[in-house]
């Protein structure tokens, strides 16, 4: 059953869209009606979503001068306006990465994954042929190492742990 929440973006036309948000990750979308452009049919994709980051600025806007008598002594001090306002220092990223589908995410695959990722130091749970937390984490761990932050397990990273075999037809 857990296998089946890893569940990712597959080409079949159906019209579901699910999300979900595990511990400190940016939305993660999965999706079965649309994935992204080109994606040959079959194939199956997740999609990490990371927000925008805003920027508060705060500047002080003076509306009126201090009036200063001719002795420099102040009769009124400046009037100032406090504006805020916020600005993007980094643009909001969609990233679709192809995914094993989920038929091939059984117990045994799974079970592999994390026999897998504790071999390289990534997992410390036991074997147990769920998808939960500490296998999330330990997937994102190894990913992030090869530029993907995320803890949906990308085909790349699957045939990188030597899970799923190269597609050489595809390869070029």
């Amino acid at each position: 059953m857990a296998a089946l929440c890893f569940v990712t973006s597959c080409a079949a036309p159906l019209e579901t869209v699910t999300k979900a948000a595990f511990n400190d990750e940016p939305e993660l979308v999965y999706t079965h009606s649309t994935p992204p452009p080109g994606a040959k049919e079959g194939s199956c994709w997740g999609k990490h979503v990371t927000p925008a980051e805003l920027e508060t600025v705060t500047h002080q806007i003076q509306l009126q001068p201090a009036e200063i008598r001719t002795d420099g002594t102040v009769s009124a001090p400046a009037v100032y306006k406090t504006e805020t306002s916020q600005r993007i220092t980094k643009e909001r990223r969609e990233l679709w990465f192809e995914t094993p589908c989920a038929p091939a995410l059984t117990p045994e695959f799974v079970e592999s994954l994390q026999r897998a990722l504790k071999a390289r130091g990534h997992f410390r749970g036991s074997v147990s042929g769920y998808i939960d937390l500490r296998t999330r984490s330990a997937i994102r761990k190894y990913q992030a190492s090869q530029g993907l932050d995320s803890s949906i397990l990308s085909l790349a990273a699957a045939r990188k742990l030597g899970l799923i075999a190269y597609d050489f037809e595809d390869a070029g």
